[in-house]
């Protein structure tokens, strides 16, 4: 059996990066919740489908769900279920393929750091909760 530095933290280090790789999205979502309707106009405007159903599920997957993941709920189907949608806002919200400077390096920042996201996620998916969760109870 190999031991490696951390082994005594790893469920502490799993909250950790739990509540790190969420706390953006529960102020996001909460944002988005409490300005409702111009989440559903910036949607509109980025040419979202259905900005209204798109707005709700923002709302749903960067509050609620990223609350249920800082818990430990459910992690591994709802962290794979959150890099998809992580996935779909990089698509539709940087585009940068389609921009030209300097709109184009900023999109394509934020485009990588959600791939980055989409990393965390996996592993999440991948590593479980952790003792410190709900799935542990």
């Amino acid at each position: 059996m190999r031991y490696t530095l951390f082994d005594g933290q790893r469920d502490a280090i799993i909250l950790l990066a739990r509540i790190l790789l969420m706390i953006l999205f529960v102020l996001s979502g909460w944002s988005k919740l409490t300005g409702f309707e111009g989440t559903v106009g910036y949607l509109g405007s980025l040419g979202a489908p259905a900005p209204t159903v798109a707005a709700a599920v923002a709302v749903i997957m960067e509050f609620f769900v990223a609350i249920l993941l800082i818990l430990g709920f459910y992690t591994r189907p709802l962290a794979l279920l959150f890099a998809l949608f992580v996935l779909g806002t990089a698509l539709i919200g940087h585009p940068f393929w389609n921009m030209v400077e300097p709109a184009r390096a900023a999109n394509m920042t934020q485009f990588f750091k959600n791939m980055s996201i989409i990393g965390g996620l996996l592993l999440l998916a991948v590593t479980g909760a952790g003792r410190f969760s709900l799935d542990r109870r």
